[in-house]
């Protein structure tokens, strides 16, 4: 898949993993998005490195919302973490 269909596919599994994980994200649907993304792209890598599946195999949709719903919960435990420190 190339960089515009990483970036599309993200987009979607972002937008799974915000259904998943409801509640309001510090930063909004842009950042929401662009985390999206990057755990799409983190999970698929880390699943095809792990020799868990090939390329274009459905179940890399899976693993990439898995992915995405780790970095969105990491970004939010960041965030909320500094928010809380004086």
């Amino acid at each position: 898949m190339g960089f515009l269909g990483w970036i599309v596919f993200g987009l979607i599994v972002g937008a799974v993993a915000k259904l998943v994980m409801p509640g309001r994200d510090p930063g909004g649907i842009v950042v929401t998005m662009g985390l999206g993304i990057l755990g799409a792209m983190l999970g698929g890598w880390i699943g095809q490195a792990l020799g868990m599946y090939r390329q274009e195999e459905p179940v890399g949709f899976v693993m990439a919302t898995v992915g995405a719903i780790i970095v969105l919960s990491l970004y939010r435990f960041a965030v909320r973490r500094r928010s809380l420190t004086p």
